[in-house]
């Protein structure tokens, strides 16, 4: 196979990895990260819901601020 041939599959590959990464960084997977926590860590009970979550996230940002850049 020509290496033309590949690079759709490659930069279709490299986009995912942005995506995930980016994700990463802004946040956007916290919910489904604590839900895998939740579920290996406390298997039996019940999750917050995803608004409980990022209320719960946020709360403890504004009264723990030393890990924010703004």
């Amino acid at each position: 196979m020509a290496a033309a041939d590949q690079a759709p599959g490659r930069l279709r590959s490299g986009w995912q990895a942005f995506v995930w990464f980016f994700k990463g960084v802004m946040g956007d997977n916290a919910y489904q990260t604590y839900l895998d926590h939740h579920r290996a860590a406390h298997p039996g009970t019940e999750p917050m819901s995803e608004r409980e979550f990022w209320r719960d996230k946020m709360d403890r940002q504004e009264h723990n601020p030393q890990g924010r850049c703004c």
